[in-house]
């Protein structure tokens, strides 16, 4: 059975892991896991085992940077009752910043 690339590249979706910065909402009763993945270093060009905490939205997977669960954390002790927040982001690569902003 064949397939036209175009009708391919139409229905491709893909499984690499989002960031959680691209969730227009966040709520705080999303269970977190654990996650891992093997990739190149392009330095040592050795394999490594990269290790990520991801949230699951619509069957989806969510980076969650250890930097937005430590905002989140100072957060939730001014306003424990909060439910949703969103998460933006500024920088590229090593410089990348991210910010917790609760929502009402």
């Amino acid at each position: 059975m064949s397939t036209k690339i175009g009708e391919l590249a139409k229905d491709y979706e893909s499984k690499a892991t989002k960031n959680i910065t691209e969730l227009p909402e966040v709520s705080t009763e999303l269970e977190v896991f654990d996650d891992q993945f093997e990739t190149t270093d392009k330095i040592t060009k050795q394999t490594k085992v990269v290790k990520q905490k991801v949230v699951s939205v619509d069957g989806v997977n969510y980076r969650v940077p250890s930097s937005v669960l430590q905002q989140l954390k100072i957060v939730l002790e001014d306003n424990p009752n909060l439910k949703k927040f969103k998460v933006k982001k500024s920088g590229t690569m090593m410089e990348t910043r991210y910010q917790v902003i609760p929502l009402v």
